[in-house]
């Protein structure tokens, strides 16, 4: 595997242990090839509620996820994709791990 696509696979299965069961589903059926035409606009929506983040109901969290979403299909996003989403599972772990100490 080239451009990253392995970095990419790994990040995404790390991203899928760290969500919510139901949305770790979600990503895994979306980032089937079959799934490709339903996969680059859902992706394409997220990045452009990403921007209006100031709008009700709308947040900053959509727009990596919707890069996340279309670095399959888009060989330059790959491993600077996969090595945010790794990047943020750390961190996401390390808040978890000081907050439940805390706790």
């Amino acid at each position: 595997m080239t451009n990253g696509r392995q970095e990419l696979r790994q990040a995404f299965r790390r991203f899928e242990r760290e969500v919510p069961p139901w949305l770790g589903g979600g990503l895994r059926w979306l980032r089937h090839p079959r799934s490709r035409w339903i996969r680059l606009p859902v992706g394409l929506l997220l990045m452009l509620g990403g921007v209006f983040s100031i709008l009700p109901g709308l947040g900053i969290w959509m727009l990596p996820l919707g890069l996340l979403l279309l670095a399959g299909d888009v060989p330059v996003l790959r491993k600077p994709m996969a090595r945010f989403t790794v990047w943020s599972a750390d961190k996401w772990a390390g808040l978890r791990g000081r907050l439940r100490r805390r706790g």
